[in-house]
């Protein structure tokens, strides 16, 4: 074999765990040699060292003492490993050691890879690390030489003996104290910083201000620091006087410490206004709910500049309300982890429809806002069978869990791959009551000390154990629940999750992984271990973790197959052979549009909307993990019709006999996921106004948008004017508004309607919708024209709409190449058969991530204009658009196109039809491109 190397990083493309762990499978032997050796990482390799052990391939693994990074938990572990031998370099003040080297030993040749990543989360998966793998001949000179300094190395090192392994984990506890010492003197004030998604929402708070905007809500998951964000936003607006309110006594304690320690040197007085605290005179004052709303009327209407309302999904409730119906503050901001509503008002409203931020679980990893997991899928033990139970009847769920062998499997797993920190601090999600108290009695009898908590227990007992398991010196390390701990309970240093029961829902999924998720110092990440069994609902899991609520198939069956490659940072997730087995089985046979499926996944949603039938469409966005409801509109045409249909709700059907308003709602439902927000933004701003003009227009679209183009806001105008809509669309679709004049005026048809407040309140509910899955999708970024977003997608028809295209719309279909001046929008389909098991064509390929071959309609000759474009388009000024899609249907439904970019021709041959070789100008995620050419 002649040596070839490659450059392996860790970003959308690759990271160095793929490699080792692909490399560890094919191997015959393997030798490590690395600095430094943490939890985070080791367990990682935890499955590829027992595989290797149960095939008997040795290893070698040489660590060291040096800087004391090395944990001797880490140690340990690699111990229980009986084909693995483990030495330690013991360091001093004179010689350092600092390698990165990881051989693998084949039949007739080599692999290393020398770099600078060592064996923790962030080396192996998310940092910046340069990592060269090299292919080598046994015999040549650079694996002698690599050999020899490896067993030099081996020579002069430390047998990692249990006597050795103690001694320096007392050493590194005695250090650790002094640390903690040490490093209160870096806790200043001044090195607090804004993190990403605190200035953002700090941006867009700033810019609702300059629009004349009062009030706004920031969604972020538990533990990002909304406190944090809000005191930054304090300090910069430097109010007189601040109202900050809270549900519970103990948030508020800590609130007023983040603001203290945040703004200093101004002379501001902070006080708590609670029953036992009478702080009301401070220029900052905290108060809970239950207080203030006793004694609001002491205070003068506009008395506060600024009030903010944590937990804001209360502020639905009747003490809350009178609060906010009696101050008149110059700014209000709500806060909250899912913008839940408790009775049949909507948060969103209280707030005048302004989200400045939505942060929910896959941006907060992202952003690094809270702590990686590490999540293992465990095929559950052989003897629980619930593939002929329905998991919502849970007596049976939990008869049929309640075995001894497997709490003995669960504990089995449990020690193998362990936990980070120094006690372990576990919840444990049941099915039921019964269950989790089972399941408390028998880690009980075998030395594991656990309690059971559940919603019957009161406030103060919940406390006093969540207060011993957090305690490092209590013996306490599990808690068995089954719903008190979805949301709302925070217990910052769990360090591991048990998921017990079968998964339902993919929110209630999320709601239990988020409460190990708070960032802590005695943690660096969060161990989930998911015992899967064979119920006919386990394919549920897939969704949940692959973190899109716009998923189809084949990208689920990908994400799979690949270890969710898309979650962000050194998060990590596994499954086991025979539960991705059972997972991929169930995606094959279930069709995500079929009304049997959307059904269930509507009824589902229903149990977590407190029972109540949602009726609007913003009930989607309360939680991470809900259903998309587009899917909904695609079966029925509009999202009343679909509740009207499967809740047999005659008060609905009555409403949508009025043809008028069920065209309206038809027309705004059509353009559902919104991928340009323009249209309706200026048509909520018709809801409570007679007509809009451009200058309007454009200050309501800023509010939203960072910067808009005035062509843009005109074209918009004219298709809302349904100036390019064809002849049968103008027959059958409800026009709302008249263009004359420079001003959109709406339709006497559209007035009439909106007098009427329920279907005034059901168009709003479309709107708001819209705008807001935008900003999710699009942030608040301005994406000029054509307006395109890379690797999101589209239709071909939305390419008219987004290229400000001044002809009929319904032209753009059909033809592979379509174009609008000097832009042309190559739609691409990567399998041309019907059958989704056939091969993918030839011709229309990716070649790698920044190469793609295409093929030109078969009357395309070089010498014609069109032909000349395409060969030349970088010289002739002309933009070529890439829409690729894997196939053209799944389960009935036509696919989107994935916008991957602009590209220019590199090579050519052939003639009618011509085929070119496109430079893509970016390289396109590897998430993606398996996706595109993996077959499952």
């Amino acid at each position: 074999m002649i040596t070839e190397k490659k450059l392996i990083t860790n970003s959308n493309n690759t990271n160095l765990l793929n490699e080792l762990t692909q490399s560890i499978k094919e191997c015959v032997s393997f030798y490590f040699s690395v600095a430094f050796i943490n939890y985070s990482g080791l367990q990682l390799l935890l499955d590829s060292f027992k595989e290797a052990e149960l095939n008997k391939k040795k290893g070698r693994i040489i660590t060291s003492t040096y800087l004391n990074f090395t944990e001797a938990k880490a140690l340990n572990k690699i111990k229980e490993f009986n084909n693995i031998e483990l030495k330690v370099f013991v360091t001093d003040k004179e010689i350092g050691f600092h390698t990165k080297v990881y051989i693998f030993e084949y039949e007739d040749f080599y692999k290393v890879i020398i770099g600078s990543s060592n064996i923790t989360q962030s080396a192996l998966k998310s940092n910046i690390e340069w990592n060269l793998e090299t292919l080598s001949k046994n015999d040549s000179g650079f694996i002698k030489d690599v050999l020899k300094e490896y067993n030099n190395l081996w020579s002069i090192s430390e047998d990692a003996t249990t006597e050795f392994i103690e001694q320096y984990n007392e050493f590194l506890k005695s250090i650790k104290k002094n640390e903690k010492t040490r490093n209160v003197i870096y806790e200043k004030q001044r090195y607090i910083v804004p993190n990403r998604m605190q200035r953002r929402a700090m941006e867009n708070l700033e810019r609702l201000r300059n629009f004349g905007e009062k009030k706004a809500l920031v969604i972020a998951a538990t533990g990002t620091g909304k406190t944090f964000m809000s005191a930054f936003d304090v300090k910069n607006v430097n109010p007189a006087r601040l109202l900050f309110i809270v549900h519970r006594e103990e948030i508020l304690k800590k609130a007023k410490e983040t603001f203290e320690t945040l703004i200093t040197n101004t002379g501001t007085t902070f006080g708590l206004l609670t029953g036992n605290h009478k702080g009301k005179h401070a220029d900052y004052v905290f108060s809970t709910i239950q207080t203030i709303s006793r004694c609001y009327e002491e205070f003068d209407r506009n008395e506060f500049d600024y009030i903010i309302y944590d937990e804001a999904h209360h502020a639905t409730s009747p003490s809350y309300q009178t609060v906010m119906n009696y101050f008149e503050p110059k700014f209000t901001l709500g806060m909250t982890a899912t913008p839940e509503r408790s009775d049949h008002s909507n948060v969103f409203d209280l707030f005048d429809n302004n989200v400045a931020l939505e942060v929910r679980l896959h941006d907060a990893l992202e952003d690094e806002l809270v702590i990686p997991f590490h999540y293992f899928g465990i095929t559950d033990v052989e003897g629980v069978d619930l593939s002929d139970v329905s998991i919502d009847d849970i007596a049976e769920v939990t008869k049929r869990l309640k075995l001894n062998e497997r709490v003995d499997y669960i504990i089995e797993k449990m020690k193998f791959y362990g936990y980070d920190g120094e006690k372990r601090k576990c919840l444990g999600f049941c099915a039921s009551i019964e269950h989790a108290e089972y399941m408390a009695a028998e880690f009980n009898k075998r030395g594991y000390n656990s309690i059971c908590l559940h919603g019957g227990h009161s406030v103060e007992e919940r406390g006093k154990y969540i207060g011993k398991l957090e305690d490092d010196q209590d013996e306490l390390e599990f808690i068995f629940t089954v719903d008190i701990f979805n949301e709302g309970v925070d217990i910052p240093s769990i360090n591991s999750v048990l998921m017990l029961r079968p998964t339902n829902s993919p929110i209630i999924f999320i709601q239990q992984l988020g409460r190990g998720l708070r960032k802590h110092r005695s943690k660096s990440f969060l161990t989930v271990l998911d015992f899967i069994g064979n119920h006919s609902k386990v394919f549920l899991i897939a969704i949940a973790l692959n973190g899109s609520r716009y998923y189809d198939k084949e990208s689920l069956k990908v994400a799979i197959a690949t270890g969710f490659a898309n979650i962000p940072g050194a998060t990590h997730i596994q499954m086991d052979k025979i539960a991705q087995e059972r997972i991929l089985e169930q995606i094959d046979k279930e069709n995500f549009n079929s009304m049997k499926y959307l059904k269930e996944e509507y009824f589902e949603f229903k149990k977590l909307n407190q029972g109540r039938a949602p009726l609007y469409l913003l009930d989607y966005l309360k939680f991470d993990g809900a259903p998309n409801p587009v899917k909904f509109i695609e079966r029925e045409k509009t999202y009343l019709q679909f509740v009207a249909k499967v809740e047999k709700d005659e008060h609905l059907k009555k409403l949508l006999i009025n043809d008028t308003f069920e065209s309206i709602l038809k027309e705004l439902s059509s353009k559902l996921p919104l991928k340009r927000s323009y249209e309706f933004i200026i048509l909520k701003y018709l809801l409570t106004h007679e007509e809009v003009t451009l200058e309007i227009a454009k200050r309501e679209i800023l509010k939203l948008i960072n910067d808009v183009d005035e062509d843009s806001i005109l074209h918009a105008f004219e298709y809302l004017n349904q100036k390019y809509y064809d002849s049968t669309q103008l027959k059958s679709k409800e026009k709302l508004v008249n263009y004359y004049g420079g001003k959109l005026v709406k339709t006497d048809a559209f007035k009439r309607v909106l007098e009427n407040p329920e279907f005034q309140k059901y168009i709003e509910d479309v709107l708001n919708y819209g705008i807001y899955r935008y900003e999710k999708e699009y942030k608040h970024n301005y994406y000029g024209v054509p307006h395109f977003k890379l690797y999101e997608q589209y239709q071909m028809i939305d390419a008219a709409l987004l290229s400000n295209y001044r002809k009929i719309h319904t032209a753009f279909r059909g033809s592979g190449l379509l174009a609008n001046g000097n832009d042309y929008f190559l739609f691409i389909d990567l399998h041309k058969e019907e059958d989704i098991k056939e091969s993918i064509n030839y011709k229309d390929k990716f070649i790698d991530q920044q190469y793609f071959q295409w093929q030109t309609q078969n009357s395309t000759s070089q010498s014609s204009d069109r032909g000349k474009n395409i060969i030349n388009n970088k010289e002739r000024g002309i933009n070529l658009h890439l829409f690729v899609r894997k196939y053209k249907e799944i389960d009935g439904k036509i696919e989107p196109y994935i916008y991957i970019g602009k590209g220019d021709t590199v090579a050519f041959e052939g003639e009618k039809p011509i085929t070119v070789k496109i430079k893509l100008e970016h390289e396109v995620p590897t998430n993606l491109y398996t996706e595109f050419t993996k077959k499952v």
